[in-house]
């Protein structure tokens, strides 16, 4: 009998070849698979495991905050006269501004800490990324960096997939990029989380360097003096991060005025806020980015966001 396996002028061959081809087929028709295997996550070693279990274990939720409804200011004027000031757009994707109006909702005060990503793969029984595991372990070994100041640590290495699902199983889900960019700046389109002034260190992790690349990270809980207008943390710096928005280059000119949920496709994700490496004009609250939503990066983490009951916020 013909097995079911077979595929249309093979049959004549070994075995071994059909079996070989098949498993070209389709790893050609299932991408993802076909990615997987070629480079499978490694499991962490047996001391690397302790490690990341122990981290895991303290994990704790942020406070929730809660944005008013009502309009916001949104986006840049552009500048022309001063190409290297605070006031002038990054670039065009930050304009026109002009009013939205959002409906109440909650967003977390805190970056999605390291903790908690940990606890979220291993209930889904997932490997951390090897880049991950490889930089745990180093800073552990090599920088006597303790498992308390790990689990503070935000979230890091995640895709926006993996990101949005962990808000997701929490009951939450990533923010709108409107609601980001609302509760970091206010009502009135503050410049910067805190204000006006120019960012330094003690208002931001921003503009660091390591020379092998070892993120310099604030806890997610810290950063009071830079709070928002609303009470967020690390609204800028630290980590960039995902929202639930495509990436559109000029979104911002014909978006709805009430609640926008963002294009409906794109090339990449959206991405707000700067992080531990930026330069100060990525901390600007008005300044946006992109990255494929499966891009992993030692620069890139996020928040949760919820929609408040009787909101038609999404």
């Amino acid at each position: 009998m013909k097995s079911r396996a077979s595929l249309p002028g093979t049959a004549f061959l070994p075995l071994y070849l059909r079996v070989a081809i098949l498993a070209i087929a389709a790893a050609w028709l299932n991408p993802v698979l076909s990615i997987a295997a070629r480079a499978p996550t490694p499991p962490p070693t047996a001391e690397l495991a302790k490690h990341l279990t122990a981290i895991a274990a303290l994990a704790a939720a942020s406070p929730a905050i809660l944005i008013p409804e009502g309009p916001f200011l949104l986006g840049s004027i552009r500048v022309d006269d001063d190409p290297y000031g605070m006031g002038t757009q990054f670039d065009d994707t930050e304009l026109p501004q002009h009013r939205v109006w959002l409906d109440a909702y909650e967003i977390d005060r805190d970056e999605v800490s390291l903790a908690e990503y940990l606890t979220y793969l291993h209930a889904r029984k997932f490997h951390p990324s090897k880049d991950l595991q490889h930089l745990i372990w180093h800073v552990i070994t090599v920088h006597s960096v303790n498992d308390d100041t790990l689990a503070q640590w935000p979230a890091l290495y995640v895709t926006w997939k993996e990101a949005d699902s962990l808000c997701r199983a929490a009951g939450k889900r990533l923010p709108t990029e409107a609601e980001w960019e609302k509760a970091a700046r206010g009502p009135e389109g503050n410049r910067f989380p805190w204000g006006e002034s120019f960012p330094d260190n003690s208002l931001a992790m921003f503009g660091q360097h390591h020379v092998h690349e070892i993120p310099i990270l604030a806890p997610v809980s810290s950063g009071e003096p830079g709070k928002s207008y609303y009470g967020l943390h690390h609204m800028a710096g630290n980590v960039a991060e995902w929202v639930n928005d495509w990436f559109g280059f000029d979104y911002y000119a014909y978006m709805p005025e009430r609640n926008p949920p963002g294009p409906t496709s794109g090339r990449y994700k959206s991405l707000r806020g700067g992080s531990w490496k930026s330069r100060p004009i990525m901390l600007r609250t008005a300044t946006r980015s992109g990255a494929p939503a499966d891009q992993r990066s030692a620069t890139v983490g996020f928040r949760c966001a919820k929609s408040v009951p009787g909101s038609s916020a999404r």
